[in-house]
C-alpha cells in the first residue's frame, strides 16, 4: 500500500482515520528506521508479540493495536525517545494486564501475573519487565472506588518509576486528548476516569528526576491542557 510522503508529519489520530492500521504501522516503522539495527529488531519483536497477544481485542472502533502504536510513535517522535527499552515497554504496556495467561503459558501454576513478568523480563529484559509492572493495574477491592483505585495506583507506582512516567502519559494523552475519537458511552466514562488525573500528570511531569527535555515538557503540558479542555466541554453543564 502506497503512503503521502507527508506520513511522518501527520497527527497520529488522523492516520488512524484514513489509513487505519496499515498507516499506523509504516508509520512506527519510519519512526524505527532511525534506530540501529539491534534496536530494530527488538522493537519488531516487542511490536509482532503485542499483535499477537491483542490480535482479537478492539477499542471500540478499531483494533487494540493502533493504541499501542500510537503510544510507541509518541514516545519516539513527540518525547524523543530513543531508549529502547521504554519504547519496548510502551508497546507491551498492556500486556501483562490484559493477556498474563498467554504471557505466562499454559503450564503455570501459582500467579499468573509474575509469569507473565517474568516471561517479558527473560525476553526483552527485567527492566521492561519492571516498567511493563508500573503501568500494570493491580487487582481492584469491590467494595472501593475503582476509579479511586485507579488514581492512588497511578500516583504511587510513577512516584517512583520516572521512565514509568513518561510510558503512562503516553497512554494517558491517547486516551485524554483522543476521546474525541471515541463514541458512544464511553466518552462520559472515560472523561470521568481521567479528568481527575490531569494534575498527577502535571505535575510528575514537571518534576525534575522526569527523563524528558523542557521543549517536550512544554509539549505535554499543552496536551494536558486540551484534555481537560475535552473533558469539561463533556462533562460541565452548560449555561
Amino acid at each position: 500500500m502506497e503512503f503521502p510522503a507527508y506520513l511522518a508529519t501527520m497527527p497520529m489520530h488522523a492516520i488512524t482515520e484514513i489509513h487505519g492500521e496499515p498507516g499506523l504501522l509504516a508509520r512506527f516503522r519510519l519512526e524505527v528506521a532511525a534506530f540501529d539495527d539491534a534496536a530494530r529488531d527488538r522493537l519488531t519483536e516487542a511490536l509482532d508479540l503485542a499483535a499477537e497477544l491483542h490480535r482479537d481485542d478492539r477499542r471500540v472502533r478499531e483494533p487494540y493495536l493502533n493504541h499501542l502504536l500510537r503510544v510507541a510513535i509518541r514516545l519516539m517522535h513527540h518525547y524523543q525517545v530513543r531508549d529502547v527499552d521504554v519504547i519496548v515497554a510502551g508497546l507491551l504496556h498492556d500486556a501483562v494486564e490484559d493477556h498474563p495467561a498467554e504471557l505466562a503459558g499454559p503450564t503455570v501454576d501459582g500467579d499468573v501475573t509474575t509469569a507473565a513478568l517474568a516471561t517479558l523480563a527473560a525476553r526483552f529484559g527485567a527492566r521492561v519487565a519492571r516498567l511493563v509492572a508500573a503501568v500494570t493495574n493491580p487487582e481492584y477491592d469491590p467494595d472501593r472506588d475503582r476509579d479511586a483505585q485507579y488514581r492512588e495506583h497511578v500516583a504511587t507506582s510513577l512516584d517512583r518509576e520516572p521512565w514509568a512516567r513518561v510510558i503512562k502519559v503516553s497512554d494517558f494523552t491517547d486516551n485524554g486528548v483522543g476521546v474525541i475519537h471515541t463514541v458512544g458511552p464511553k466518552v462520559a466514562r472515560a472523561a470521568t476516569k481521567y479528568r481527575p488525573l490531569v494534575p498527577v500528570f502535571r505535575e510528575l511531569v514537571a518534576r525534575p528526576d522526569t527523563p524528558l527535555s523542557m521543549p517536550v515538557k512544554r509539549h505535554i503540558f499543552a496536551q494536558l491542557d486540551l484534555a481537560e479542555e475535552r473533558f469539561s466541554a463533556i462533562l460541565d453543564p452548560r449555561p
